[in-house]
């Protein structure tokens, strides 16, 4: 018999200072975890229920998929990531050791180079198509975690990975991949939205992300309220360029210099010269491996390092140093332009080339040019979308208007193709007895992260208002007055709901009725059984919905039917 008097459930009535997030302040505060260290939680009984109901769902429909359980060690030989060049492109996120014989581990991130070594035995045509996962324990040395367990460093994962000899047997198991996500989601009551991605250290060339819509998560999605498009921000297109086009311009004007003493900031600039800030040009260095380019994006804009990553097929992108830019442009930081500019690639993107007597930096100190244009002051090396989506922009796909909202990435699907197989020589002998790389997708769900997701979207001023699919326990119990009567009744009932197959806690604290309460709404459990004043007047017992707040008052020997009836029409899967 569960007992809250034995159970270590321990609740807490103010919101911990270490915590920012409401997802993090629940997690604390209704018992399901504790901070060890930065980035590491314990799971206390409670939140391990949840964890363990998220894990059950998702490793149903997995099999439910066709997909194969298998369990990948998480300490990984330096060999394989530097055989696909991760070792370098994770960088410090990947935590590093030495057994005692000196040779290099790491603490595994992820999983693609174990499970392609792993898909070597897959040698013909006729063992394909094949998916496989496993559900682990991922390490990544985060340099900010934050939002308790959506960005830790110790984290549960399930990863999928799916084998097949072609592009069309890759279009398969994709999608029943993605279907199997929609169907985890909707399980678990997590609201997403299914947006377009930009693949990143992972490769690829398709990927779609699960986002649970929250105020507090930490990427940010474009959406249009029309058609339905999503991307994330950093895979969201540009409208085409006649889009945005501005009226008709004037002639350009001769080009001119002009004194701009400590003006180095768009802001500055162009308050300056008293010329809106999309009458600007900003000119970016970036350093590409040992070589440079420089990015042009109008004043009012960002550049999308994502876009520029995926265009120049590197992973290794960064801004340049002052000392870089100086070299360069032979002028100080904050006074590059594209004029004269030599040695490097111009890359600009095409709401530049529509701007006439533009301002650009002059490559002096102090100096900036007005009267810029396109063609005749500089020539582009490549046209391309190199920037940030803004909320003046339309839908790329029907213009209506779009919106952003923010969001916690629970799911992320990639076509990875040839990437790891071709590195890591996974190769299978097709019908002609030819060897070809396996076709490869990569499919990852963040198991913690749909705890936490689920409190960001599903709670109130008291606490937890879990959905069914999640919910620790389905029925809590709760004795008010802990006489000898009613204590018995309350292990009779528990034992009653129990036998019926549900999931029950019963609350046989000596606590006031009022902190009981209190508690129950803090940590959420969906149906609240409570045996009190109404058992002494009348006989019945109160059944309360933690999410509606409706009260219902009925005979005990209803109570089993009554509660099946609730999850029955709770169930949408």
């Amino acid at each position: 018999m569960l007992k809250w008097s034995q159970y270590f459930l321990p609740t807490l009535r103010e919101d911990p200072k270490e915590a920012e997030v409401i997802s993090h302040k629940l997690m604390l505060r209704a018992g399901l975890i504790r901070r060890l260290g930065s980035g590491a939680y314990s799971y206390l009984p409670f939140g391990l229920r949840a964890l363990q109901k998220a894990l059950g769902i998702v490793r149903e429909e997995m099999n439910r998929a066709g997909a194969q359980e298998v369990l990948l060690p998480a300490l990984i030989p330096m060999e394989l990531w530097k055989q696909t060049g991760r070792d370098k492109v994770l960088g410090n996120v990947l935590i590093r050791i030495k057994d005692r014989t000196g040779k290099e581990l790491a603490l595994g991130p992820t999983h693609e180079e174990v499970i392609t070594d792993l898909a070597k035995e897959l040698r013909s045509y006729k063992q394909l198509p094949v998916s496989l996962y496993q559900i682990q324990t991922k390490y990544r040395d985060e340099p900010r975690p934050r939002g308790g367990v959506i960005r830790s460093k110790e984290f549960l994962m399930k990863d999928a990975y799916s084998f097949d000899v072609d592009e069309v047997g890759l279009d398969r198991s994709y999608q029943t991949m993605y279907r199997a996500y929609q169907r985890i989601f909707e399980r678990c009551g997590l609201n997403v939205v299914i947006c377009e991605a930009d693949p990143g250290a992972m490769g690829g060339n398709v990927s779609h992300e699960f986002m649970a819509p929250s105020e507090n998560g930490e990427d940010r999605v474009v959406r249009c309220q029309g058609c339905g498009y999503a991307a994330n921000l950093e895979a969201a297109m540009c409208p085409p360029s006649h889009a945005t086009r501005p009226p008709p311009p004037l002639s350009p004007e001769p080009l001119e210099e002009v004194h701009t003493p400590g003006q180095h900031t768009v802001e500055q600039v162009s308050r300056f010269l008293k010329v809106p800030a999309s009458q600007l040009i900003k000119t970016l260095l970036y350093d590409v491996g040992s070589e440079h380019v420089a990015v042009l994006v109008r004043g009012d804009h960002e550049v999308n390092e994502a876009k520029l990553a995926r265009l120049l097929q590197t992973v290794s992108l960064k801004l340049s140093n002052a000392q870089t830019i100086e070299s360069l442009s032979k002028g100080p930081l904050g006074f590059t332009g594209p004029v004269n500019l030599a040695g490097v690639r111009l890359l600009v993107d095409p709401t530049v080339m529509e701007m006439v007597n533009a301002v650009t930096g002059a490559n002096k100190a102090d100096t900036h040019l007005v009267n810029v244009n396109s063609g005749r002051d500089f020539q582009a090396s490549l046209v391309a979308d190199l920037r940030m989506v803004d909320a003046d922009d339309p839908c790329p796909r029907c213009s209506k208007r779009i919106e952003f909202i923010r969001a916690i990435e629970v799911g992320h699907v990639f076509k990875l193709g040839t990437k790891y197989s071709q590195a890591l020589g996974a190769m299978f002998q097709d019908e002609k007895g030819i060897l070809r790389p396996v076709i490869m997708g990569c499919y990852g769900i963040g198991v913690n992260r749909i705890v936490a997701a689920v409190l960001e979207q599903r709670h109130d001023a008291q606490g937890i208002v879990w959905p069914f699919g999640l919910a620790p326990f389905q029925v809590l119990v709760s004795v008010l007055e802990m006489n000898a009567e009613h204590r018995q009744l309350g292990e009779a009932v528990y034992q009653t709901l129990t036998r019926a197959g549900l999931e029950v806690l019963l609350d046989d604290r000596e606590q006031s009725p009022g902190s009981k309460f209190k508690d129950a709404e803090l940590i959420g459990i969906p149906i609240q059984v409570v045996i009190g004043k109404t058992w002494q007047r009348e006989n019945k017992l109160e059944v309360v919905l933690r999410a509606t707040k409706e009260h219902a008052t009925l005979r005990r020997e209803i109570l089993v039917e009554y509660i099946q009836n609730i999850l029955s029409e709770s169930v949408s899967v």
